[in-house]
């Protein structure tokens, strides 16, 4: 018997495990949609600044970490990157603060990431019947808000384990 005859009747506890389907599923989807912006010398992490700057021009850097979960050590080499590559600029707006925009480059480039994420999304969308999507979404956002949000000591409206 070879070894790929052996592990396809291996009995799977995870598969009835939520948590383990959800990182499956998202390291599929985040290989697709990585291959796909390969295409134009993106990563998932930098279409998403551009996604956001795009929708929120004149953002600051510390908005897009914390809409992200970005910590900012990890936000200034991003930045610098997408800076060198003419995608983004800066503008003072007090302190030690700049405002964000994109360039024209940067702003024909969040074009081309909106269709490539159009079609990543639509591929994995179809699986879902149309009256299940929102609330498929609805679901996943609130188990990121659970993980994201207040302990539940420190919360009067959420339900205790007491």
């Amino acid at each position: 018997m070879d070894i790929d005859s052996r592990t396809s009747k291996l009995s799977d506890p995870l598969e009835s495990l939520l948590g383990y389907q959800l990182r499956r599923a998202s390291n599929v989807m985040m290989a697709d949609l990585g291959s796909r912006l390969q295409a134009i010398e993106l990563r998932p992490v930098e279409a998403s600044i551009l996604t956001l700057i795009d929708a929120n021009p004149g953002c600051t850097q510390s908005d897009l970490g914390r809409s992200l979960g970005i910590q900012r050590a990890n936000m200034v080499p991003l930045m610098v990157g997408l800076t060198k590559a003419g995608l983004v600029d800066r503008a003072p707006v007090g302190g030690r603060s700049q405002a964000l925009r994109l360039t024209r480059t940067g702003m024909e480039r969040a074009e081309t990431v909106h269709a490539i994420i159009g079609a990543h999304e639509a591929r994995f969308l179809r699986l879902f019947a149309p009256e299940l999507r929102e609330a498929a979404l609805e679901v996943l956002r609130s188990i990121r808000q659970e993980g994201e949000g207040v302990p539940r000591q420190d919360n009067p409206e959420l339900p205790t384990d007491d």
